[in-house]
């Protein structure tokens, strides 16, 4: 792409939009970043609310990155598992299925709002009530529900059904009790009142207000954990990312106590030296280290417990060359050795760049009466909860999986990229830069390459390689599913770019939803 004054790609054209507008009127990467955030909740709402948390990786031009975080927080307090309305449901991706548990007693203490004040706070630049407008116009305006859209609120139809509320979120005015279908129209005028609403008021209407009050009475009626401290006590962090030199490019991620960035700097530096641009993309030798490095990834996840404690000195320690000597071994011995979130990159032409991932879970079908907010379901999260429901330390940020992640390489450019999908976000962002750093790839291609996820023993495959290599594949991986097309189950990795002469290029992914803008 042409020099502008930025590019953005994001999950929906709506949230792109927003964020170029805000381009468009001066703002800058982190201006642009919190008009998608409030976009996303309008034109995703499956995975974007304020009711749920997230982690933005920033750079700005001059300054080191950054990393704020507004992830959820488990409760203060316990309760008997007895007294919660905590429930299962299933979720249909048509080739494979996974259990989410909702209900009022799946509820985090949620972040996004503390979040977007703080980000305002210390990197923005234009007024709130105008990084708002672009979403407020779509909100009243009306949402065209796409096809992908539709798509994933069947997907989640179980908990959109679950309460007339979260019906109504996603139904038209004429048919509040059917979910919409693709090219109808649905309006989110209570989600544009109470933006505005906050705008004027503050963070502490959510925290300590009107908002916060009928939260917090829905869980003591209705059994949830949050309580008035939990609200009242949820701070907003700000941490160094977690750096690693990867092929003269340097990265930076999420740091502990997420997961996920650990993770994907351990898969890294295992294949650092493995010269994967030495084979062609989709061989049988690169997907092969591919799938062997997802496959030790998830031993030490399982191995160490990262989930349940992971701090500095733990992850230091997991990326220490010592540590890292032993998995490489084991590698090369053994070659043949047997969900709800969306992603918003910015970069501007002043040198800001912005990775933010959001997440509200899949929701937890309480909508707060009169916001349009739906709360999510975090500890109704098999992923985030693998040691089992109900046996969380009180009072942490939960292990996300969600890295929000920026590449310098030694050409001179900044790449942002993230992703969605639970655990396979990690997945997602090893193969896109994978593709980027070993083999050149155009970022477009990089983006919209086959991928594969390996978890509880399957190998999950996207379909496009060779059928002679999958089937080399698969019987190192007798266990697997070969997917008939590209699927959310992979992730969503919107990535932009900048180069030292300040091109930009973008690309949405198309797994998701993704769009492209540049102004």
């Amino acid at each position: 792409m042409k020099n502008g004054k930025g590019v953005v790609a994001a999950g929906h054209s709506i949230t792109a939009q927003a964020a170029a507008d805000i381009l468009e009127a001066g703002g800058n990467a982190f201006d642009a970043a919190l008009a998608a955030l409030f976009a996303s909740c309008v034109a995703e709402p499956v995975l974007a609310s304020l009711g749920g948390g997230g982690f933005l990786l920033a750079h700005p031009t001059g300054g080191e990155p950054r990393l704020y975080d507004f992830f959820t927080q488990t409760p203060l307090h316990k309760v008997s598992p007895d007294n919660l309305d905590f429930h299962p449901i299933t979720a249909d991706f048509g080739t494979a299925q996974q259990e989410f548990h909702i209900g009022m007693g799946s509820v985090t203490t949620p972040g996004v709002v503390k979040g977007i004040f703080t980000v305002h706070r210390k990197l923005c630049r234009l007024p709130l009530k105008a990084i708002i407008q672009p979403a407020c116009e779509a909100a009243r305006a009306g949402i065209t529900i796409n096809d992908f859209q539709h798509y994933i609120t069947e997907i989640v139809s179980p908990i959109i059904r679950s309460s007339p509320e979260a019906t109504r979120l996603h139904a038209t005015g004429q048919a509040p009790d059917r979910i919409a279908t693709a090219g109808e129209r649905v309006y989110h005028g209570a989600m544009a009142d109470i933006f505005e609403l906050l705008v004027t008021e503050g963070e502490e209407l959510f925290y300590l207000g009107e908002i916060g009050g009928e939260l917090i009475h829905a869980c003591r009626e209705r059994g949830g954990y949050l309580r008035r401290d939990d609200l009242s006590q949820y701070q907003m962090l700000t941490r160094p990312p977690l750096q690693l030199n990867y092929h003269d490019s340097l990265l930076y991620t999420n740091p502990p106590p997420s997961v996920g960035g650990t993770l994907i700097a351990f898969s890294l530096a295992l294949l650092g030296k493995e010269s994967l641009g030495n084979f062609e993309a989709d061989s049988y030798p690169h997907l092969l280290r591919i799938a062997r490095t997802q496959q030790l990834t998830q031993q030490l996840r399982t191995e160490e417990g990262v989930d349940r404690d992971l701090d500095q000195a733990t992850s230091d320690n997991i990326l220490s060359e010592t540590y890292l000597s032993s998995y490489r071994d084991i590698l090369r011995r053994h070659p043949g050795f047997s969900r709800g979130t969306t992603q918003i990159s910015i970069a501007d032409t002043e040198g800001n760049i912005a990775s933010m991932t959001l997440s509200n879970g899949e929701g937890s079908g309480y909508v707060i009466p009169g916001t349009g907010i739906m709360m999510n379901n975090m500890l109704g999260e098999e992923d985030i909860n693998p040691h089992g429901f109900h046996q969380w330390p009180k009072n942490r940020r939960i292990a996300s999986m969600m890295s929000p992640t920026l590449v310098l390489t030694s050409r001179g450019e900044a790449i942002a990229t993230g992703s969605g999908g639970s655990n396979r976000i990690r997945s997602a962002i090893l193969q896109v830069l994978i593709n980027l750093l070993d083999f050149n790839m155009p970022l477009e291609k990089a983006v919209e390459q086959p991928r594969l996820h390996y978890e509880s023993g399957l190998l999950n495959v996207e379909r496009g390689a060779n059928k002679a290599i999958l089937q080399q594949l698969f019987e190192v991986f007798p266990e697997n599913r070969l997917w008939p097309q590209k699927n959310l189950f992979f992730g969503g990795a919107h990535t932009v770019s900048i180069d030292s002469s300040k091109r930009l290029s973008g690309k949405g992914d198309s797994r998701r939803g993704g769009t492209c803008l540049q102004v």
